[in-house]
C-alpha cells in the first residue's frame, strides 16, 4: 500500500469526506468513493486497504486542519490562557462543521481498533500544546506541579468532550457559546497558580 501523500491521495480523501457526509459510512462504498474522486478503483486500494481505512486518515486530516488553524490564529507569544480560548473557539469550530463525520470517525476508529492510530494522529497536537503549557509552567503563569505531557491531553480531551455534547448530543441544552465559557472557566481554575 503507497503511503505517500500525492494530488490522487488527497481526491480519494475530499471524495471520501463527501460521499460519506452525503450517504453515511455504512451506505457509502469504495466504488462512490472513487466514483467521485474520478480515479479508477484500483488507486483506492494503493493508498486504503479498505474503506475502513479511509477513517483514520480522515480523522487525521481534520486534526491538521484544527492544529494549522490554531498556529495560524497564535503567534509562538500568545499567553496560554489566550491560547486556551483559541483550542476552544476552534475545536468548537470544527466540530460543528465536521459533527457528521466525526461520529463515523469515532465509530469506525473503535470498530477496528485503532485507537494507537488515534494517539498517533493526536501526537503534534498534543506537543504543541505541552511546549505550551511548559512555558507556562516556566513563567509561573500556571501549576508547575503536573505533568505537562497528561495536562495536555486532558485539556483537549475535555474540550473536544465538550464541543461533541454541544454539538453531537440530541439533548443540547446550553447554547456553544455557554458550553464554550463554562468550558474556559474550569480550564483556568484547573490552571491558576
Amino acid at each position: 500500500m503507497v503511503t505517500i501523500k500525492n494530488e490522487k491521495y488527497e481526491k480519494l480523501l475530499d471524495a471520501a469526506f463527501k460521499v460519506m457526509q452525503e450517504k453515511g459510512f455504512e451506505k457509502a462504498s469504495v466504488s462512490h468513493i472513487v466514483k467521485e474522486a474520478g480515479v479508477a478503483q484500483g488507486t483506492f486500494y494503493l493508498y486504503f486497504s479498505s474503506k475502513s481505512a479511509v477513517v483514520p486518515a480522515m480523522a487525521e486530516k481534520i486534526l491538521h486542519e484544527q492544529l494549522a488553524d490554531l498556529k495560524g490564529r497564535l503567534p509562538d507569544a500568545t499567553d496560554i490562557y489566550e491560547t486556551i480560548r483559541s483550542i476552544i473557539d476552534v475545536s468548537f469550530e470544527i466540530t460543528e462543521r465536521y459533527k457528521d463525520v466525526i461520529l463515523f470517525c469515532y465509530s469506525g476508529m473503535a470498530f477496528h481498533h485503532s485507537f494507537d492510530r488515534w494517539e498517533q494522529i493526536y501526537l503534534p497536537y498534543y506537543s504543541w500544546l505541552e511546549a505550551r503549557l511548559q512555558n507556562a509552567a516556566e513563567s509561573g503563569t500556571i501549576q508547575a506541579d503536573i505533568n505537562m505531557g497528561y495536562l495536555a491531553k486532558m485539556i483537549v480531551g475535555l474540550i473536544e468532550n465538550s464541543a461533541e455534547n454541544c454539538y453531537l448530543s440530541h439533548q443540547q441544552e446550553d447554547s456553544p457559546e455557554q458550553y464554550k465559557e463554562e468550558v474556559n472557566k474550569f480550564i483556568l481554575k484547573a490552571l491558576h497558580p
